[in-house]
């Protein structure tokens, strides 16, 4: 039997109501001992109740307690929660009263979401959703994780699985019962939802990546000349004094980073150190720093305070990167519109002018690019990885001419499917063979 664990759900002290959550086969035991034998509440149902310290019987709090009789819970055991005041002494109080009865301990980390994942109440993709769900900061953040979390993903994932369950039962009927020929429909129909497969995961794959802007963040490097006003702009839209500004230049050496929510995107700012010829071996690491964050970034803001500049060729490092880059005019203190022929941006870090016009197309650029990636489901590398390998297997099953060797092929790509949430359910395949064929008739 296994320990009853308990920890407390939500955020630290000092809080208005805090909830210390307890699941396990003593779950029960230790709501009665703490309530001190009164009937147990009716399940799902809040009930107010004094909790008594075990070991002195003195009142330790008074809170509301819920009972989850297993199997329907987060876990699949018998949870029970106590909603008590949020002060630390009242916290620290009731999980000390809980270590002292028997076959109860604090939970591990991460420890009732892998007991819910282990009783099938979830699956691997849910659980890091709601890993992600929990460290959202932005909007584009919660739907995307939310889409995990609730199991969105994990629908379109069975549907595959199911998909190629029925393309590998009449592979192994064809392997099992060579007496009996398969229609040709059906292996013409297995060819098209093979292609079919790897067309939607040729796209879910590209989609994940894009998501990765949205789960990362996305990355905007600030470069250009020393003295352009690059640390001044990271400071407004920071609205701190995150970058030293000062007029002798080389003064930025390494990169500064600063985070924004951005339109409900997660965008980091990087200030970097003046792109120019030097021999000062220190601000020559600085300027290898800012190309390599330039190269890093989704988008690229290049500040001069030179309009001949900025219309001239952009440095041979960024040459490849033209699309990904706005042409910042800085030191501009009147409002000016962006020139639209050029795509420049004048700006002012000194009075704000044309700062606003500068931060809408840049949330334009996020929405375009990853606007779509809040339907991913692909949006950890594992699962892209997965369903690559899973596409490999595919195409070499269509080119294969046995049928032993093509079902091999297609069992591979199950597996992959499987390993993404966590679930490889080989059963399931001989429970379409009979179901779906009339084989020894």
């Amino acid at each position: 039997m296994s320990d009853t664990i308990f920890a407390l759900g939500s955020g630290p002290a000092p809080a208005g109501v805090a909830v210390i959550r307890l699941s396990g086969p003593h779950a029960g035991t230790a709501l009665s001992t703490l309530t001190d034998g009164r009937p147990f509440p009716d399940p799902r149902v809040a009930t107010l109740r004094n909790l008594i310290d075990p070991t002195s019987s003195g009142l330790l709090d008074q809170g509301i307690v819920l009972w989850f009789p297993a199997p329907n819970s987060f876990t699949g055991e018998d949870v029970a929660e106590l909603h008590v005041h949020g002060g630390a002494a009242s916290i620290q109080a009731v999980l000390s009263a809980l270590s002292t009865i028997p076959g109860c301990r604090m939970a591990e980390a991460g420890e009732f979401t892998r007991r819910a994942f282990a009783a099938g109440r979830m699956n691997l993709t849910e659980v890091e959703g709601l890993a992600d769900l929990i460290a959202a900061e932005t909007d584009a953040q919660r739907r995307l994780a939310l889409r995990q979390a609730s199991g969105e993903g994990a629908d379109l994932y069975k549907n595959w699985t199911d998909r190629l369950v029925r393309i590998l039962a009449t592979l192994e009927a064809a392997v099992d019962f060579p007496e009996d020929d398969l229609p040709e429909q059906i292996l013409n129909r297995n060819e098209i939802d093979i292609r079919t497969l790897v067309e939607e995961w040729t796209q879910h794959i590209e989609l994940g990546r894009a998501s990765a802007g949205i789960r990362d963040g996305v990355r905007v490097a600030i470069l250009g000349a020393p003295n352009v006003g690059k640390s001044s702009l990271l400071n407004r839209l920071a609205g701190r004094d995150a970058a030293i500004v000062s007029e002798t230049a080389g003064t930025t050496r390494d990169v500064i980073e600063v985070r924004l929510d951005l339109g409900g995107y997660a965008v980091t700012l990087s200030d970097t150190a003046g792109l120019r010829e030097t021999e000062d071996r220190i601000e020559e690491e600085g300027v290898r720093r800012a190309l390599d964050a330039a190269r890093a970034a989704d988008l690229i803001l290049y500040l001069s305070d030179d309009a001949t500049v900025l219309r001239s060729a952009l440095p041979n490092a960024l040459s490849d990167r033209e699309g990904d880059i706005f042409l910042i005019l800085t030191k501009q203190d009147t409002e000016e519109e962006a020139d639209q022929t050029t795509g420049l941006y004048p700006i002012s870090s000194k009075t704000g002018a044309g700062l606003t016009q500068l931060l809408e197309r840049l949330e334009e650029a996020c929405q375009s690019r990853y606007g779509a990636a809040v339907a991913a489901v692909a949006v950890r590398a594992r699962h892209r990885e997965a369903l690559a390998e899973a596409c490999d297997a595919l195409e070499h099953a269509l080119i294969e001419r046995e049928f032993a060797l093509a079902a091999e092929d297609v069992r591979i790509a199950v597996t992959q499917v499987g390993r993404i949430t966590g679930r490889v359910d080989v059963e399931s395949i001989l429970d379409v063979v009979f179901s779906e064929f009339c084989i020894g008739k």
